[in-house]
């Protein structure tokens, strides 16, 4: 699987309340947490944001609380994928429950805010369609994609079922 998208650009230790605000958890609705999904990070994220943009960030990615939450208003957002140095585990775990696909890569502090990547999630390779340079990332394993194209775990469950 391959998404091309735009850079939204972030830095170290994104909390789950930097991606969704502890504010807006009286709802699950997937619609209405996009609209304010990395509202304290940039106030204007949710209304600039496209289907298939691309958050990267430095190191320690969805750290903080283990809400499901912030990948669900990620995903709902439009955003494809995640890229990042490293995630909190818990979020790891959530966003691929979720459906949300994510991928470690040691070069993200490389990409800028609206610089254009196509991703691999097979090979794991990341390009960036400004300069052609490519960058790798350890690959998505077979079945956390077949998670993502499920739409998350319990779609998954439910297909198989």
């Amino acid at each position: 699987m391959k998404v091309i998208g735009k850079v939204w650009k972030f830095g170290d230790d994104i909390d789950t309340d930097l991606i969704i605000p502890a504010r807006y958890l009286n709802t699950s609705d997937p619609a209405e947490l996009a609209k304010h999904c990395m509202e304290d990070a940039d106030p204007e994220f949710a209304g600039k944001v496209e289907k298939s943009d691309i958050i990267v960030a430095d190191k320690n990615f969805g750290c903080g609380s283990s809400r499901e939450h912030a990948p669900i208003a990620i995903k709902a957002a439009g955003i494809s994928c995640v890229i990042a140095k490293s995630f909190a585990r818990i979020f790891y775990r959530n966003a691929f429950n979720m459906g949300l696909p994510i991928l470690e890569c040691e070069d993200a502090d490389k990409f800028q805010t609206g610089d254009s990547l196509s991703v691999d999630f097979d090979s794991g390779i990341i390009t960036c369609l400004k300069t052609g340079q490519t960058f790798y990332s350890r690959p998505i394993p077979p079945f956390m994609q077949e998670l993502v194209q499920s739409g998350g775990l319990m779609k998954y469950i439910q297909k198989k079922v």
